[in-house]
């Protein structure tokens, strides 16, 4: 694997923080140059010049920071073009700044707050769409919601990121640990299943809107193809 397949490999890894989908599915990449000795330059663009600076610059931060740990790379540049607060954002993500270097004044524990309800949120709806399929295809309720980590299926991606977004909240992941958990890592009940399962299917539901108002808005702003925008 050449040293520009293993930084798109990482990339694909960084996730948008509100729709939690990597940022390569949604084609926020525009271009991904490396040289012959391993400097980086990777361009991202969003939907719209207006969109959320924090989130903007999450997914900045956290495309550098993937990019750095890829072996055979010696330096990273990544550009967030046509956006309203981009030459901020640059400039403190090339410093190896936090969120305060591109906004003073704006604390840096207000976008990791974020993140952490962002992460609570995407369990939710991702451990909700491993229960309904296990329900699907013929499973109990009632003894899928007493499971074990080590109960679930292998190669499922959502089960992978839930993995993931359990390590990123601090929680249990230990093979013993309950499969299906509220975002403070504690069981969920028997008399809240119901409830629990109609907030995640709500979550999952926003989510998908969310994230198909955002491929309309890109496609539309750069004159991408359907077919481009959902490759």
């Amino acid at each position: 694997m050449s040293t520009a397949d293993r930084v798109l490999e990482a990339l694909g890894e960084v996730y948008d923080p509100e729709l939690d989908e990597p940022i390569t599915d949604l084609r926020f990449v525009t271009s991904c140059d490396v040289s012959p000795d391993g400097d980086v330059e990777v361009r991202l663009r969003l939907p719209t010049p207006q969109c959320a600076p924090n989130f903007a610059f999450l997914m900045v931060a956290d495309a550098r920071a993937a990019i750095v740990g890829v072996p055979g790379v010696r330096r990273v540049h990544v550009v967030l073009e046509d956006h309203y607060t981009g030459r901020e954002i640059n400039d403190a993500v090339d410093a190896e700044g936090g969120y305060e270097a591109a906004f003073p004044g704006e604390g840096t524990e207000r976008v990791d707050a974020l993140r952490s309800l962002f992460h609570r949120k995407a369990l939710v709806a991702r451990q909700w769409r491993v229960y309904e399929r296990l329900i699907a295809a013929g499973e109990r309720p009632g003894e899928v919601s007493s499971w074990v980590l080590a109960e679930l299926p292998d190669g499922d991606a959502d089960v992978r990121r839930c993995d993931e977004l359990r390590r990123a909240l601090g929680l249990d992941v230990r093979p013993e640990a309950p499969a299906f958990v509220r975002p403070d890592g504690s069981p969920i009940a028997a008399q809240d299943l119901d409830r629990w399962r109609r907030s995640g299917r709500l979550i999952n539901t926003s989510l998908e809107l969310n994230g198909g108002m955002c491929r309309q808005l890109l496609q539309n702003r750069h004159g991408l193809a359907p077919e481009e925008v959902h490759a």
